[in-house]
């Protein structure tokens, strides 16, 4: 898509959010009538891969790739210690709060750093160094794709989005790989067909494939250059996820 076309990376960004707050608000007891927490579950799961689109992005075009890989470690570290503080605090009502999508987007591109370098410099490496590399690589990869938040399905989209970022019909022809893949492996049969399905929208990692008219409509712009505008997602994520576990404390009985 030319630029100029479909919308920036900040409008899509703002949508993005709402979306965000929809998959989130079931954790506030009573809300939501029986059965729409796995709809809005399944309806969000472009959300996670859209930010994961997003670090690749800024990936590539951040002026210093460590210190973007830094930044989102940082605000990694300062969510976990938030979701820590917050539930040491509301521990007498069991409220849990563990969600943090920066580490995962932090990991996501070490890998890639790892990978492909963090200069932009096309790297010139020996047999030896770059086997290391390689295989370091794979190490934080996989570390990554299975104990971090949505990392089986935002690591491997990372990769792909990255490799793939001058092919589009290839990237799009993995992605959907991988959606078939993630679909066989959490695909259970139940008793009944609406068992079947109301599962499927709760083990529903291989929608993330819902992201791509998104993708679609993004046109390649950042969108306005301002301190909200670079800052708005370290700030409202964990934010929003603060405030509904707050909510969840004092309406929870």
């Amino acid at each position: 898509m030319k630029k100029g076309n479909g919308l920036n990376g900040f409008q899509i960004k703002l949508i993005m959010a709402l979306l965000m707050v929809l998959d989130h608000v079931d954790k506030i007891p009573g809300l939501l009538p029986a059965g729409w927490d796995g709809i809005f579950h399944a309806v969000t799961r472009c959300v996670g891969v859209w930010f994961a689109f997003a670090a690749v992005e800024g990936f590539i075009h951040t002026r210093n790739r460590m210190t973007y890989n830094l930044r989102l470690f940082f605000w990694a570290g300062l969510m976990f210690f938030g979701n820590e503080i917050l539930n040491f605090l509301l521990q007498s009502k069991e409220i849990h709060n563990s969600n943090n999508i920066f580490l995962t987007l932090a990991c996501g591109v070490l890998s890639l750093g790892i990978f492909f370098g963090f200069s932009k410099e096309k790297l010139e490496l020996n047999g030896r160094d770059k086997w290391i590399r390689h295989g370091l690589g794979a190490v934080v990869f996989l570390v990554a794709a299975f104990l971090t938040e949505g990392g089986m399905v935002i690591i491997p989209f990372m990769l792909i989005t990255y490799t793939c970022r001058e092919k589009r019909n290839l990237r799009n022809l993995l992605y959907g790989i991988l959606a078939v893949v993630l679909f066989c492996m959490s695909i259970q049969i139940y008793p009944t067909w609406s068992d079947t399905l109301l599962m499927m929208f709760y083990n529903s990692d291989w929608l993330f494939i819902t992201v791509l008219p998104f993708i679609s409509l993004y046109n390649g712009e950042r969108g306005p250059v301002t301190k909200w505008s670079k800052y708005f997602f370290y700030i409202f994520y964990p934010a929003h996820l603060w405030l509904i576990t707050c909510i969840a404390y004092l309406v929870q009985k």
